[in-house]
């Protein structure tokens, strides 16, 4: 690797740093002040609710729990084996990123699960449900799913830099956070409890953003994604030679190639 890819690394991990001790001290703010309220609904939980108590139109409903049934079961690890696959470039590189995207996917989940029966949050009215749900409340499993699914897709589109990089992005973030609203919506989530996700799969991407860079072999953070030389620039032709300058490329490299005659004297 070359002194300015690893300062580039260096930089994108100290980022990637910032983040994750960022977004974890919001995590555990909002989870200490859910457990102070009781597991009470916080300042705006009831008006959004409320508000979409209101607005709830069959058509509606129906595009809500399709698009919430995608944040469980087979669809996230579907989507983080993709991710896996991209990541890697050779055979036996893709089979440690999926084994890499897959793990991050299950421990998340099981750490989101042993935080949720510590908080033991209970969800809001069930006469407000319009899907089925199970468990307690905070943080929110299908946002925590979804959002680390959704995530790992990001990044493996960012390392890899495809020509349509933004349209991906823009469509992994935008799944995961409609499978988190959709939860609101249903009624089965307050919104906090939808924040508390995003937030601890914001952190648990950074730290596997972190270890990946770091451990996974030619998994790179996005920054140091190679950059494409610049040809020379205008002063830079003109300050070469005439007899090269006037000559194609190729000639120009014969010409060099070629031994010179020495000129004769006399």
């Amino acid at each position: 690797m070359k002194p300015a890819d690893t300062g580039q690394v260096a930089g994108s991990t100290a980022v990637v740093r910032v983040v994750a001790a960022g977004s974890l001290v919001a995590f555990v703010l909002l989870t200490l002040i859910v457990t102070g309220h009781d597991g009470a609904p916080l300042s705006g939980d009831t008006a959004i609710t409320s508000w979409c108590l209101a607005h709830r139109p069959d058509v509606a409903l129906a595009l809500a729990r399709g698009v919430t049934y995608t944040g469980t079961g087979v669809v996230p690890y579907a989507l983080v084996v993709v991710a896996g696959l991209v990541l890697g470039r050779t055979a036996r590189e893709r089979v440690r990123t999926v084994t890499a995207c897959v793990c991050c996917l299950a421990v998340a989940q099981a750490v989101r699960f042993a935080v949720m029966s510590l908080v033991a949050r209970p969800r809001p009215p069930m006469a407000d449900w319009a899907t089925h749900a199970s468990g307690w409340s905070f943080p929110s499993g299908h946002t925590t799913t979804s959002a680390v699914t959704g995530g790992l897709l990001v990044l493996a589109v960012l390392a890899r830099a495809p020509r349509c990089e933004r349209t991906l992005v823009l469509l992994s973030v935008g799944w995961a956070v409609l499978v988190g609203l959709s939860r609101v919506y249903l009624g089965v989530h307050w919104f906090s409890d939808v924040l508390g996700g995003w937030l601890f799969a914001i952190c648990w991407l950074s730290l596997f953003a972190y270890v990946g860079a770091r451990f996974l072999p030619g998994v790179h953070p996005p920054a140091s994604a190679p950059r494409l030389r610049p040809g020379p620039t205008a002063e830079e032709r003109h300050d070469e030679p005439d007899d090269r300058r006037d000559l194609p490329p190729d000639s120009a490299s014969r010409n060099a190639r070629a031994p010179r005659s020495p000129r004769p004297t006399g």
